[in-house]
């Protein structure tokens, strides 16, 4: 069955260079066998799109095809509206027909042979003296195809940037790993471009790049939202009660560690009240820093006998109060 290229790439036979330039990008990715390895069937599309944009993709030959189909190569071009080197006539008003001048066996083949292998026209315009009517065909250069990977990095490095190793196996079966740089503050599902890490180029193309998609893992204690980090803080019946002074850790200590910071509590401090340590969230480079809040969480003391808890309902209700009176859905 024929193959119509315009088909193959998906766009009218009107199209413009870009718009087959953009068709063959999208496609090429989706087919490239680095992005589908052991899919004969991708690898067979691939080189499907591969061959209708070498052909749509050059005017000549574009020109060419579209005038007489998919055996255009075969015909060559030329002014007289047949292939160069062939003779147009009719005869007795029947089918129109060709007949060749062999005098014009370079200009038919010189443009598009391959004349480095054997067997083939190069061999046979060396054998005729001509090996210098041949020439090899350009070289189609194309950049390679970019690759997506995800890679999960602690919650710290997410915050204050650092190193991470990714992993990856390439079309060859070869393991290879791959240091990645962390910018602080990158937030999850942010992507980061590894320039030329990609698949290889065709025809001596640039590589393509490796598009990463960061990840964080939670952390036990802080919770992360954009700049802004929340801690929550347990702190005892006294302290809640009297105030105190109690110690709270942040990523940001001296030199660039994570460190401890103090707070004073104030007295009669309740469960989910928070404190802000400003400026102790997250630092992305260039822009203003995050705050961090301390949400505190009175805890009571374990193995308190009935007296104590009697005492302590009494001192409640000495203080009646409603705590839920503002609660609403």
């Amino acid at each position: 069955m024929a193959t119509d290229h315009y088909a193959t790439l998906g766009v009218s036979r009107a199209a413009t260079p870009d718009e087959i330039q953009k068709a063959y990008r999208k496609l090429a990715r989706k087919y490239h066998p680095d992005m589908n390895p052991n899919d004969s069937t991708a690898k067979k599309k691939f080189q499907e799109v591969q061959s209708a944009f070498e052909v749509l993709s050059d005017p000549d030959k574009r020109k060419r095809y579209d005038q007489f189909g998919e055996g255009f190569e075969s015909m060559g071009g030329g002014p007289s509206g047949g292939p160069r080197g062939w003779q147009y006539s009719t005869s007795g008003g029947g089918p129109q027909s060709y007949h060749f001048d062999v005098g014009d066996l370079g200009d038919l083949f010189g443009g598009g042979v391959e004349t480095g292998g054997s067997g083939g026209f190069g061999d046979l315009f060396r054998n005729l003296g001509r090996g210098g009517a041949g020439r090899r065909a350009a070289t189609n250069v194309e950049r390679g195809a970019d690759l997506k990977h995800e890679l999960t990095v602690p919650f710290g490095t997410a915050v204050l940037g650092g190193e991470a190793a990714l992993t990856i196996q390439r079309a060859d079966g070869k393991v290879e790993t791959i240091q990645v740089k962390i910018p602080a503050g990158i937030e999850g599902g942010q992507k980061i471009r590894l320039r030329g890490q990609g698949s290889p180029g065709a025809g001596g193309g640039a590589a393509g790049d490796i598009l990463l998609t960061i990840h964080a893992s939670p952390h036990p204690y802080f919770r992360r939202t954009g700049k802004r980090l929340d801690v929550r803080v347990p702190i005892t019946l006294s302290e809640a009660a009297l105030g105190a002074k109690i110690d709270v850790p942040t990523p940001h200590g001296e030199g660039g560690r994570p460190g401890i910071i103090t707070l004073t509590l104030p007295p009669n401090a309740s469960s989910g009240q928070r404190l802000r340590i400003k400026g102790h969230g997250v630092r992305p480079a260039k822009q203003e820093p995050g705050d961090l809040f301390a949400e505190l969480q009175i805890v009571l003391p374990d193995h308190l006998s009935n007296d104590e808890r009697q005492q302590l309902a009494d001192l409640s209700n000495r203080h009646p109060q409603n705590p839920r009176a503002e609660l609403r859905w």
